[in-house]
């Protein structure tokens, strides 16, 4: 008999120096097991004993509390039906520093004048210390307000890339843990770091906001070191030193500007000399005075994940050469060769080439139409050689999205070896995938999946370029498929602490979270332009989602008074406002406006092809009130799940009366509905907003819509991951293959068909003569790859079992496709499901992960509930 395999913690591969007092444990069971009759755990100092029961995902320890800094080493063994098994290899975890543990303070770097945002420098802040004996077990930990990289004694420590993060840094302030045993030696020693503006002050989101968060940045870092001697502590403080960097300007949007002339050769090595630096002064800010904030990341760090070489390089025009990497990504470029001393390159990242072949930025232009200001695109880099041999450049304080670079300044002719694209992003377990015998769709898949990778940096980014905030309604379209690509489980736990800490007051939830600039909510046009339905409604929508693809309950628990919150908000603007043009066709309001959500600022559907009006010139109230009924639903589930069954009874009330608005408002008496597009037929479709008597009548009105346009999707953000599966369940399957395979504008294929590596903004983001149009990496749409995964090969959740506890398996082969695959790491093991047809017949071959249950459904509707193991099925090709 095997062993328990895949130990976890929390939803965390690598644990070291969290802040949970009792995490939860997670293991798969032995392979061939049917199902977990009971458990044990032991650590250096615990032993659960065995344990009855067959919980074996996010098992609560029970052990005592480990001290700061102290490792847990634990292993499970189980019982099952196969019998006792042996011991599991060991995993472990690590308690980090508590906030009252600190003893190191907040220091800042000597800036007398602070430049203007998006010009300001990185700075080098140093100390030497000395270790009377060798150094034994050693952590630093360490935070900031802006980007750090640590160094001790001239190496850089760990592989994190832009810690501490980016976090609602007024309430949550993430610290990280790095073991640098390795780096120190009796003697001589020297830590230092390279602090720039960040997220923290940097310039953010679309209007380059700058300082959002504070007006200085600082560092906090802390080092203990067991040594033959005895224990010793190195933290910031009064004895540290500073000085500006060689990297003269940097921003995140704007990017990283250095002179390698100007650097310190040696800086953070022991024996250098800094009498001529300044001293670290004291960190005045008020959130320096608040030690509370101070947590540690649910989610794995962000970090340089994969590198790509050039597939070609080019030149466009004397002194400029093109780089393609052949895939649009989120990072930035490592160039080896800079060229001899005091050679001056600028790199110029873009999505698409112009016609004379050179790198363009023009559909990437951010510009307030209401205000008449252009904000500058950003996505540069400048960098001046020292020619000390060995020197290479990689802009570690910014980041890009780009496939193509162009490069200003070279003296030779680059090749392949001089230079590579590092892709960044937060380091997450991949989970699923997907293929098929159409290798169009097989690219659309892993388009969806790069342009994922490429706005998981840290957050759920809606662009890489352009705004690059984290914008609430795309991850609540995106996240079903996210979860089935990555575990992201951890990265959604961090992003939902985030938008709890910046919703609003009144409950409104902002449009983008972390939300930098508080300040602006006095803005009368950005306070009314934030709590749009659809976009406020991921606090509840991702919560949820999260807890049936992980069976995370305090996932609910920990945010039910966010989601409540942002429910009441929208109910009081349904209750309390009109649409304006409602108000004059009716006066006296009907009983049921009271439920009807048509007030206030709405995105609506957003990017629909080929709209007739501007969105915030047309009733929204069809969108919003779809949206309050569904978050009121789904609040009114997590109620009940958490055991709050008055609420659940009061929330359910409620929906009720909003769907009873909704049809009053939004069904004529013939049935049909009174906003006649797809977006808000298939909506009706998805949220059960039409009665069951109508359903077919509604589906059947959704293809004829289909069909008029010659078989084009019409669909904006919020419908487009529904479309195909409402159709795929009333019966249209086809319609759906159709659409799917559609490669004429507006379409999936077209993006394909015409260069795309990632998934558009627009549906027009390409024109056909090569002219790009809007953000070419915005993954929303790219929700469509959902369908393939859950109909196409037919992997499905269900509400009863989250977590993949029992699923259903449902293939619908369609649209040509003569066979599919796709395989699924659930927290209790592997699912796959392969089909093929042959012939007249269709062969299915699934494997059921130990502990769970599937019901399988063939495309002839015969079904099967089964259990763990390999099984193979078969029947005629309808």
């Amino acid at each position: 008999m095997t062993r328990p395999t895949r130990l976890r913690v929390e939803h965390l591969d690598e644990a070291l120096g969290i802040d949970v007092v009792r995490p939860r444990l997670s293991w798969w069971l032995p392979e061939g097991a049917d199902r977990q009759l009971a458990y044990r755990i032991r650590t250096d100092g615990w032993d659960s004993g065995r344990t009855e029961g067959g919980e074996s995902v996010l098992v609560p320890y029970a052990g005592p509390r480990p001290a700061p800094g102290q490792a847990v080493s634990w292993q499970v063994k189980v019982w099952t039906d196969l019998g006792e098994s042996p011991w599991s290899e060991p995993c472990s975890w690590e308690a980090g520093l508590r906030a009252d543990d600190w003893t190191a303070e907040w220091i800042a770097p000597s800036e007398p004048v602070v430049p203007e945002a998006g010009r300001r420098p990185a700075h080098l802040l140093r100390r030497d210390f000395h270790l009377d004996g060798a150094p034994g077990r050693s952590r630093v930990y360490a935070t900031a307000h802006g980007v750090y990289e640590l160094f001790v004694n001239g190496v850089r420590v760990g592989d994190h890339e832009l810690t501490p993060g980016f976090t609602a840094y007024r309430s949550r302030l993430h610290v990280q843990t790095f073991d640098v045993g390795a780096l120190l030696r009796p003697g001589a020693n020297s830590i230092g770091a390279m602090l720039s503006d960040g997220w923290f002050r940097g310039r953010t989101g679309f209007h380059r906001v700058p300082d959002g968060y504070g007006t200085r940045t600082a560092l906090l870092a802390e080092l203990h070191v067991e040594t033959e001697a005895g224990p010793v502590i190195v933290g910031t403080g009064p004895d540290w030193r500073c000085h500006r960097s060689e990297t003269t300007a940097v921003d995140l949007m704007d990017g990283q500007e250095t002179d390698f002339t100007q650097a310190f050769v040696g800086w953070a090595e022991p024996g250098f000399d800094d009498s001529g630096w300044a001293k670290a002064e004291a960190a005045r800010d008020a959130l320096c005075a608040q030690p509370a904030r101070l947590t540690t990341s649910p989610a794995p760090p962000v970090r340089g994940v994969e590198t790509l070489t050039p597939t070609a390089i080019t030149a466009p025009r004397p002194g400029v050469q093109v780089v393609d990497f052949g895939q649009n990504i989120n990072g930035w470029v490592r160039l080896r060769d800079l060229g001899p001393r005091g050679t001056e390159l600028a790199l110029t990242h873009g999505e698409a080439l112009g016609p004379d072949g050179d790198v363009t930025l023009d559909h990437l232009a951010a510009e307030d139409a209401m205000a008449g200001t252009a904000y500058g695109v950003g996505q540069r880099d400048r960098v001046v050689s020292s020619g000390r041999p060995g020197e290479s450049f990689e802009p570690r304080h910014t980041t890009h999205g780009f496939r193509y670079v162009r490069i200003e300044g070279h003296p030779r002719a680059l090749t392949v070896e001089d230079l590579e694209a590092v892709v960044v992003h937060t380091d997450l377990r991949r989970t699923g995938w997907f293929r098929c015998s159409d290798e169009r769709i097989n690219r659309l898949h892993e388009a969806a999946v790069w342009s994922f990778r490429g706005n998981a940096c840290d957050v759920p980014t809606d662009c890489p370029t352009r705004e690059r905030a984290a914008f609430t309604g795309d991850w609540q379209i995106f996240l079903p498929t996210a979860a089935f690509l990555y575990d992201v489980a951890g990265f959604s736990v961090k992003w939902l602490r985030d938008l709890a800490a910046d919703q609003w007051p009144d409950g409104r939830v902002p449009n983008w979270a972390p939300e930098p600039g508080h300040a602006r909510r006095a803005d009368e046009t950005y306070n009314y332009m934030n709590g749009s339905a659809g976009w406020g409604d991921a606090a509840v929508i991702v919560p949820w989602q999260t807890y049936l693809a992980y069976a995370d309950e305090s996932v609910l628990a920990e945010q039910y008074a966010s989601m409540t919150r942002w429910v009441a908000f929208a109910a009081t603007r349904a209750r309390e406002g009109r649409y304006h043009e409602r108000a004059v066709a009716r006066p006296e309001p009907a009983p049921h406006e009271e439920f009807l959500w048509d007030s206030g600022f709405h995105w609506g559907e957003w990017t629909e092809p080929h709209e007739e009006q501007p969105f915030w010139a047309i009733d929204q109230g069809v969108v919003a009130t779809a949206y309050l009924y569904l978050s009121s639903t789904l609040l009114a589930r997590t109620a009940s799940v958490l055991g709050k069954h008055e609420d659940a009874a009061r929330h359910a009330s409620y929906a009720e009366n909003v769907l009873a608005a909704w049809r009053a408002e939004f069904i004529r008496p013939d049935g049909t509905l009174v906003v006649d597009t797809q977006a808000t037929h298939v909506r009706a479709l998805a949220f059960g907003l039409v009665p069951p008597e109508l359903r077919a009548r509604t589906a059947r009105r959704l293809v004829e819509l289909v069909r008029a346009a010659d078989t084009h999707l019409g669909t904006g953000f919020l419908a487009t991951p529904f479309l195909l599966p409402v159709l795929a369940d009333t019966g249209h399957l086809d319609v759906a293959y159709d659409l799917l395979f559609r490669d004429s504008e507006p379409s999936w294929l077209v993006m394909i068909d015409r260069g795309a590596t990632t998934i558009w903004e627009n549906w027009d983001g390409m024109s056909a003569d090569a002219i790009p149009h809007a953000s070419q990496n915005h993954y929303s749409k790219g929700a469509v790859v959902s369908f393939l995964h859950r109909y196409t090969a037919g992997i499905r959740p269900r509400e009863d079992a989250p977590g993949y506890r029992h699923f259903d398996i449902h293939p619908h082969p369609g649209g040509g496709l003569t066979s599919a695959e796709a395989d699924l790491d659930t927290p209790y093991g592997r699912i796959t499901s392969h089909w093929r047809t042959e012939e007249d017949t269709f062969h299915l071959t699934t494997a059921v992960p130990p502990g769970t249950r599937a019901t399988v459904t063939l495309p002839d509707g015969n079904t099967a509930d089964v259990g763990p193991g390999e099984h193979h099925f078969a029947c005629a090709v309808g």
